[in-house]
């Protein structure tokens, strides 16, 4: 086993508009990922073959989960099933996110 170090990007170096995702840390199967958001000019959908746990660190967004409203506040996770489909419907500027996403056996794709 090595050691992997590293740090949080402040909420600050967020971008003024849509998302900038860093991939912190991953595996053949898991991917940790940080995402800064900004105001969204348009709702960011999606629906993953893999699952997906996700925690608000800062800010605040409102979500549509199957078609049911999410409002998070930092502190605020959620995890999400494959085949949920979902998408980020607003983001305050500033937004931080940790999100940890685990792949069925055999998904080569999330280890990068």
């Amino acid at each position: 086993m090595s050691l992997e170090r590293g740090s949080l990007r402040p909420a600050s170096e967020a971008p003024a508009s849509g998302e900038d995702t860093v991939v912190m840390s991953s595996g053949r199967l898991w991917r940790v990922e940080q995402i800064l958001s900004g105001t969204l000019v348009a709702p960011i959908e999606d629906l993953l073959d893999h699952e997906e746990w996700v925690v608000l660190l800062e800010g605040s967004a409102q979500l549509e989960v199957a078609g049911e409203l999410e409002v998070l506040r930092s502190g605020d996770w959620v995890r999400l099933g494959p085949g949920i489909p979902h998408r980020v419907l607003s983001t305050d500027p500033g937004t931080s996110w940790l999100a940890l996403h685990v792949g069925p056996t055999g998904d080569e794709t999330l280890g990068r």
